[in-house]
């Protein structure tokens, strides 16, 4: 069950209790689901409760006490408890892992995007979202940015407020707005049904330039880099994306540093792990399977893509999905040495199942690159 599933299950608890008479309240348009703060727990907590209070006329703990009970009904959920002042703390079942991590592996790097719910059998055509992997082509700003989609966006406005930060810092801030605005765009559109075709472009269109496919390529102006171009696209997309746009990027070679200090190497380097993993085990004769509960953090942040990508996108922010790819990807390095056989050790259920997650959360980050612009090889 993800969090929009489960914000709808929470919605429609509360709808009934309204409608059966004992919750003299309005049913609120939409709840919202989070991880549990201090104090909470469980896998999820929602404050609905406290929110309907008022209306309803009865303390929040009152209110929790009538939802809990038909919020527990749903056969995915093995558990609803009330924290604090009214806070309803919810406890996925195991099975929910599951069903995730099969529909994660069903719809492939289109997951999270509602296109993809609908379009299932096509998952093998959603490869084509990944940029070509490759040697990076030495790209100057119009490479980078691609074509100029919609209004001027942050980094160009924090740009006219922001104090001078040597040479070429201003010349920086054209090609980032314009790079800005093709991401959200690209990610605005996976949150339409008729997204997945024109993300697959716009993915594609994003890759480095090739002259030999690109008759225009040198055509088009070209603009002295505000930056080393030996770095290459991968790296100068990120660097633009990856914070804030009221931040200045820093892009310089510490980019290509193959350490986890960098959050670039980190993130590319653990979806390559994800298929390491997927080609030992193939050597080993198993393949993933999900079956058996796998106690990891991988499970939330996995289920909580969707929601990046649609807050990504609401609020024009590529740096969540980017920040939400480096949790992703520390949480891999952190599962990969227990998902194949150690010495003489046999597949067993356990392992076919870890090997699941990572397959689904190498889905997780490969899409999540591939709709920054960014590539994600299997070998690194």
């Amino acid at each position: 069950m993800t969090p929009a599933e489960l914000s709808r299950t929470v919605l429609h608890a509360v709808c009934r209790a309204v409608e059966d008479g004992v919750l003299p309240a309005p049913a609120p348009e939409s709840v919202s689901v989070e991880r549990p703060g201090p104090g909470g727990c469980g896998d999820y907590a929602t404050n609905v409760a406290l929110r309907l209070a008022g209306a309803a006329g009865r303390p929040p703990r009152a209110v929790a006490e009538t939802l809990k009970e038909r919020i527990g009904r749903n056969p995915a959920i093995a558990a609803v408890e009330i924290t604090g002042p009214g806070f309803l703390n919810i406890t996925l079942a195991e099975g929910a892992q599951r069903a995730l991590i099969r529909t994660v592996l069903e719809q492939g790097p289109g997951y999270g995007q509602p296109a993809a719910a609908h379009r299932t059998h096509e998952s093998h055509r959603a490869a084509e979202v990944r940029p070509e992997a490759g040697p990076d082509a030495a790209a100057g700003p119009e490479a980078v940015a691609g074509p100029e989609v919609g209004p001027e966006v942050g980094p160009a406005a924090a740009a006219r407020r922001a104090p001078e930060a040597g040479p070429g810092a201003d010349s920086a801030e054209e090609p980032r707005a314009r790079l800005w605005n093709l991401t959200v765009d690209r990610l605005r559109r996976t949150q339409t049904a008729a997204a997945r075709t024109a993300a697959h472009a716009d993915a594609r269109a994003a890759a480095p330039a090739d002259p030999q496919a690109d008759p225009h390529a040198d055509a088009r102006p070209a603009p002295a880099p505000p930056y080393d171009p030996a770095l290459g696209a991968d790296a100068v997309r990120w660097a633009m994306l990856s914070v804030a746009a009221h931040d200045r990027p820093r892009i310089g070679p510490e980019l290509l540093r193959q350490h986890e200090s960098n959050p670039l190497f980190t993130v590319r380097y653990a979806h390559s792990r994800t298929r390491a993993l997927t080609r030992g085990a193939r050597l080993l004769g198993f393949a993933a399977e999900p079956g058996e509960y796998v106690d990891t953090p991988l499970t939330g942040l996995i289920a909580d893509y969707p929601g990046v990508l649609a807050s990504a996108a609401r609020l024009r922010a590529p740096d969540r999905l980017a920040r939400h790819l480096e949790s992703t990807a520390d949480a891999v390095l952190g599962l990969q040495h227990t998902v194949l056989p150690i010495g003489d050790e046999k597949p067993t259920a356990a392992h076919r199942s870890r090997l699941a997650i990572a397959e689904a959360a190498g889905t997780v980050l490969a899409g999540g690159l591939s709709l920054l612009g960014v590539s994600a090889p299997e070998h690194l």
